[in-house]
């Protein structure tokens, strides 16, 4: 059961987030909302940085949808998960002079599915070591849109990854070059995880597309 308003962990007070740079959070399988929030001071200070808990309680943590592998997987389980994430930036996004997101693993795969609900809507995505799910023609995905727009998009990852299996990097690989503005980079030994190089180049990333189109604009 899907909660209406996620749990959200903000990086600023209410008091100090008007007109600043959204960027929002999604964790991965089993995490939780302060899973990601230690990135927050790696990050250009410029944001305020929610992060929010995905809906579904599992194991040590939660999870947005099942696994790919698992039987009751299926690309309704993801529009459900990602539908209560968009009603809840409806209300909050009004607020910021833009919006960005960044997810990690699964938390990627939400990332994109709300990229491609919402074309229009978003500064920079930011992916790390994590996949896009195939929309299987879901009228809730306006991948066409989003590839005429091409929102600048980084995705991180190490080539030896445990975790992604090769079948979803290929998919993500394709899927990122013809819908996106794709700045891809690989890590080695950095497995299933971040690591501080990543970090250097997301923040450096985030300043040039967001924050310097900002002022550019």
């Amino acid at each position: 059961m899907t909660e209406p308003n996620p749990v959200v962990l903000w990086s600023k007070p209410e008091a100090e987030r008007a007109g600043t740079p959204l960027l929002v959070l999604f964790h991965g399988y089993l995490a939780n909302e302060e899973d990601l929030m230690g990135l927050a001071d790696y990050l250009p200070e410029d944001f305020t940085i929610a992060s929010v808990r995905a809906p579904q309680a599992m194991g040590p943590g939660y999870t947005w949808f099942p696994l790919m592998s698992d039987a009751d997987y299926s690309v309704e389980s993801v529009v459900d998960s990602v539908t209560d994430v968009s009603a809840w930036l409806d209300g909050v996004s009004g607020a910021h002079s833009s919006v960005s997101l960044l997810g990690f693993s699964m938390g990627m795969a939400v990332a994109t599915t709300l990229l491609r609900h919402r074309p229009q809507d978003f500064a920079a995505v930011v992916g790390l070591s994590g996949f896009v799910v195939p929309a299987e023609e879901n009228p809730f995905f306006h991948d066409g849109e989003l590839a005429q727009h091409k929102v600048p998009f980084f995705w991180g990852r190490d080539q030896a990854d445990p975790v992604i299996d090769p079948q979803r990097i290929e998919y993500t690989h394709a899927w990122l070059n013809g819908h996106t503005a794709l700045t891809k980079i690989l890590y080695s030994n950095m497995g299933h995880g971040i690591n501080m190089q990543e970090l250097g180049h997301v923040k450096e990333f985030l300043a040039h597309t967001v924050l310097r189109g900002a002022q550019k604009a």
